[in-house]
Order: structure tokens, then C-alpha cells, then sequence
């Protein structure tokens, strides 16, 4: 079969397309057919060695932690996250554990399915798990272009929170068709000059310096928190504020509430692009430039 792989850890160049042998399931495990898995930053550090002390990985290594495809053997169509330091789903097939799937959407491609699982597991984990979001609150999220906040600006909304927004112009028109009631371009004003009314919960999906972070507490009413999946901040202590950094886990049960709303209209997915399995180098170079907007598939 064909796999993406990188043998050495580097830039984009690294990651070669291959073939290799195909993986033999063990116990609890089935072999998915892939139709496409998806592109994630966590991709892009793990190639580039940023994770060999926190998350080791065996080289060569194959990236692509969601996968969306069919059980060899069975045919049913299937979604999951995979375990991040296992072989991923670049490739024509992989290795699942059974646990970590649940039955794919079927109002939209296949393939499209990919673009669903790690992200919108750490939109709907950050914010109803870790900070509690309920209905009449109100919730920055800031970095909503990206694929985890298209997803968070929907979840917030439709459970009936006030939705601010982060996002810069490219991404503005997604970030509004999401649900934003307020949509901030943080390319042209800084988000503390843009907030004029307290939140009860700020959702950070961006890296900042310890001041920038130390802002976005000041913006939160006593009581309230800050979640972040990238840099940490400061809690204010006097004020009650907590803070907290989040790291997303498979929870099969959430992915098939997510996969039953995406079935039943609310849940929109938006995909940005879509790439062959031989492009994915162009993909990862395309993220360093910062010239990714959303979610991207790559079809085996």
C-alpha cells in the first residue's frame, strides 16, 4: 500500500510517500480502509521534533491522527481519532483500535468525515467539559478561523451563548456563517480594545506571549475561566479567574453526538481544501507559510 512517512525528523521535504507493507490488526484492533484522514498542527510538530521528549514516536513514522474510512472486511463507514503517537492515517490503510470509532456522518462525504474528529472533539471538550459553557453566558473565542474554532464558534452558539470572535479577514466570512454575534479582526484592533463587556469564558486556540495572555484574563468577570489549547496564562487569584490548558482525548460517545448533529442540520462541516495523498508535503509547507484557513482532507 501507499503511506506517507518521514524517516528523519525536519521541515515539510522530510515526508515521503511510499510503499510499504500493509498493517496487521491485533487484538481489539481492525484495519480501516482509509478514504482521507486530515491535516492538524499536531502533524506538523510531531515532523518537526518538537514532541520527541513529551510524545515519543517510532520512526518512520506515518502521520494523520483522524481517520475517516471503512472496516476492511465489514464495510461499515467509520470515524475516530487515533492514538497521536500510533501510525497514522496517511496512508491507503491503518490499524484502529475499535474502540476509538464510531459510524461516520451520512449527509456528507465520506472523506469529508475526516475533517471532523480531533478538532471537533477539543471544540466540544474545551468548552463544555473545561469551562462549562451554558446557555445566556458569554465566550471569546479567540483564533475562531481556525478548525477547532469553527467548530467551538458553532457548539457556543447553538447551546445559546454569546459568541465574540477572533479571526482575521480571510477567515471572517466562515467565522460569521458559524454563529459569531461579535466578530473581532485582530489584524486591525487589538481584542482588548474590542471587548467592551466582560465574558464568562474565554476559549484561547492561539500561541501568545505572557502579557497577550494576561489580557485575555483581564477581559473575564470575577468567577470566570480561560481554556487554552496553546500558550498557558495566568490565573487571577483575587479576582477567581482560573485558567486551564486542555489536551483533546477520543470519546467516542461526544464523537457520535457530534456525528448525529452534523446527520441532523445544525452542525455544519467546513472544509477548506482538499489534497491527494501525495501533496501532503505541500500541505504541511503551506501551514508554515500560515497560509491554511480551517479544515484540509487528504483522500488516500
Amino acid at each position: 500500500m501507499r503511506a506517507i512517512r518521514f524517516s528523519t525528523y525536519g521541515d515539510p521535504g522530510v515526508l515521503r510517500l511510499e510503499d510499504v507493507d500493509r498493517p496487521v490488526p491485533g487484538p481489539g484492533e481492525v484495519l480501516v480502509r482509509v478514504a482521507a484522514t486530515s491535516f492538524n498542527p499536531v502533524d506538523a510538530a510531531f515532523r518537526a521534533g518538537h514532541l520527541q521528549q513529551a510524545m515519543p514516536i517510532a520512526l518512520p513514522h506515518t502521520p494523520g491522527v483522524d481517520v475517516s474510512g471503512t472496516v476492511d472486511g465489514a464495510g461499515n463507514a467509520v470515524i475516530g481519532f487515533l492514538p497521536m503517537t500510533s501510525p497514522g492515517a496517511a496512508a491507503e490503510f491503518v490499524v484502529a483500535p475499535a474502540e476509538v470509532l464510531t459510524a461516520a456522518p451520512t449527509s456528507i462525504p465520506l472523506a469529508d468525515a475526516a475533517a471532523v474528529p480531533a478538532v471537533a472533539l477539543t471544540a466540544w471538550q474545551g468548552l463544555f467539559e473545561h469551562a462549562g459553557l451554558q446557555a445566556g453566558q458569554r465566550v471569546l473565542i479567540n483564533g475562531a478561523g481556525g478548525g477547532v474554532g469553527g467548530y467551538a464558534v458553532q457548539f457556543a452558539a447553538q447551546a445559546g451563548a454569546t459568541v465574540v470572535a477572533t479571526a482575521s479577514p480571510r477567515s471572517t466570512q466562515a467565522v460569521r456563517a458559524a454563529g459569531a454575534h461579535q466578530l473581532v479582526d485582530y489584524t486591525a484592533t487589538p481584542v482588548t480594545d474590542a471587548i467592551d463587556e466582560p465574558v464568562d469564558a474565554v476559549f484561547n486556540l492561539v500561541y501568545a506571549d505572557e502579557t497577550a495572555m494576561a489580557a485575555l484574563v483581564s477581559l473575564i468577570k470575577p468567577g470566570g475561566v480561560l481554556v487554552s489549547t496553546a500558550s498557558p496564562a495566568p490565573e487571577d487569584v483575587d479576582r477567581k479567574v482560573r485558567t486551564m490548558n486542555m489536551y483533546v482525548r477520543s470519546d467516542t460517545t461526544q464523537l457520535a453526538e457530534i456525528v448525529r448533529r452534523i446527520d441532523a442540520g445544525p452542525l455544519t462541516v467546513d472544509i477548506s481544501g482538499r489534497y491527494p495523498l501525495a501533496e501532503l508535503a505541500e500541505v504541511h509547507e503551506r501551514d508554515a507559510a500560515g497560509d491554511l484557513r480551517g479544515k484540509v482532507v487528504i483522500t488516500a
